[in-house]
């Protein structure tokens, strides 16, 4: 039996690639709101006993996690086999500690919540600080997959030259598989940080490096603060003006207009999150999962 493939609104690139990949049927739903705010959700095709995959890019994700968990449950309603979530961006996975008296470990929470509604997950280079393994949150079989052969794959076709650069030492296993698949040398940052905007970066030696393109990669652009710093530390070091890539274009408020006006010559990202700075597709490292 064809499986079945559902999106929430923003997501239908995605899932028709995926319809078209895996030769599934594009389930037909409706989302809209009431005058209140409060959410209508109906399912317009035969479901029962299907396995139904439902797209889902989780930013922002306040505003869509009730939608979903409406959704999801409907399904449930009308006897589906299973439930798969594709979320290329997962939410909620910075807050792995208390760091205070008193603060809620979100991700853990919203790890219950999807874990109780979805059979199974499929998420890009989920931000396991903390964390060894999806499995210590989440109960249901995750699937975690990474985009480092992808960015690898852009810098060796679009950036001759080029040196990968990362934030910090968490980054350096990571950076380090991307430069080794691109064939390229890599060096890792000494980063600071005094708050949720205020960063210290410092850079190692780079005068060997002068003929080389920069290339700063890094798996979530929020406030862009490291990379703006960064930006800034390598023009006064005589540095091209460096790429900035990101698997997860989240751009907190002004943060693209403001990595953008540092003084890089190219901003890149994956499509996990729609952003005009898109320009590598993750859609064929989802595929063999489904």
């Amino acid at each position: 039996m064809k499986k079945i493939v559902f999106s929430l609104p923003g997501n239908e690139a995605l899932a028709n690639y995926i319809v078209d990949s895996i030769q599934a049927d594009r389930g037909v739903s409706e989302f809209r709101k009431f005058p209140d705010g409060e959410t209508y959700v109906r399912i317009l095709s035969s479901v029962e006993e299907k396995d139904v995959i439902v797209v889902c890019t989780l930013h922002q994700p306040d505003a869509k996690l009730l939608p979903l968990l409406f959704l999801c449950s409907l399904l449930r309603d009308l006897k589906v086999r299973s439930i798969c979530l594709v979320a290329p961006y997962l939410a909620y996975m910075r807050q792995d500690k208390q760091f205070n008296p008193g603060e809620a470990i979100t991700s853990e929470y919203f790890a219950k919540l999807l874990s109780s509604n979805v059979d199974r997950l499929v998420t890009v280079d989920p931000h396991l600080h903390r964390r060894v393994s999806m499995k210590e949150i989440y109960s249901i079989p995750c699937e975690v997959l990474h985009a480092d052969r992808l960015i690898s794959k852009w810098v060796k076709k679009n950036i001759p030259n080029a040196l990968l650069i990362g934030p910090d030492s968490e980054s350096e296993q990571w950076v380090s598989e991307v430069a080794k698949n691109a064939g390229v040398p890599f060096i890792i940052l000494q980063k600071i940080r005094n708050g949720d905007r205020n960063v210290e970066v410092s850079v190692p030696q780079v005068e060997e490096y002068k003929n080389y393109t920069p290339v700063l990669v890094d798996d979530i652009i929020s406030t862009a603060r490291t990379m703006i710093e960064t930006v800034v530390l390598l023009n006064k070091a005589g540095m091209k003006p460096p790429v900035c890539i990101g698997v997860h274009a989240v751009f907190a408020e002004n943060a693209y207009e403001d990595l953008i006006r540092s003084g890089v010559s190219k901003v890149v990202t994956c499509n996990t999150v729609l952003h005009e700075s898109n320009a590598i597709d993750i859609g064929e490292i989802i595929i063999p999962h489904l």
